[in-house]
């Protein structure tokens, strides 16, 4: 049975290393155990890394690239083709370019407003909805 595709959001990302014992880290967790396949682009990586960088989530920055590796080492890397402009925050369309490109099944966020409830092929779900 193929295993289910996901986008993650970088807020899904970053609870995920704030809260060891949620939802959004099970996800993240069942990613880099390679139960979910997870999905990226250089323009969301490059978004993971400088957001958990902020001095305001007081993470250590070792911590934060040995992460960064593990994501990098777990997901497949797309290069999405076609530009978006749907998601009510203009920094999200990103997230749905990348699930287009990967035909995703899924995109989880903790902000599911910002998005259509589904686009394309991929639901948009939280982390409990996943």
């Amino acid at each position: 049975m193929p295993r289910p595709s996901v986008v993650l959001d970088t807020n899904v990302v970053v609870s995920a290393h704030l809260k060891e014992a949620g939802l959004e880290r099970f996800v993240l967790d069942l990613a880099l155990a390679h139960k979910l396949q997870l999905f990226l682009s250089a323009e969301i990586l490059e978004e993971y890394k400088g957001v958990l960088a902020r001095p305001a989530f007081r993470l250590d920055s070792v911590k934060i690239a040995a992460s960064m590796r593990l994501i990098e080492k777990a997901a497949i890397m797309v290069r999405p083709e076609k530009k978006v402009n749907v998601a009510k925050d203009p920094d999200d369309n990103k997230f749905l370019e990348c699930a287009a490109e990967a035909q995703a099944d899924y995109l989880v966020t903790g902000n599911k407003r910002h998005f259509p409830k589904r686009w394309k092929q991929t639901d948009i779900v939280n982390a409990r909805e996943l």
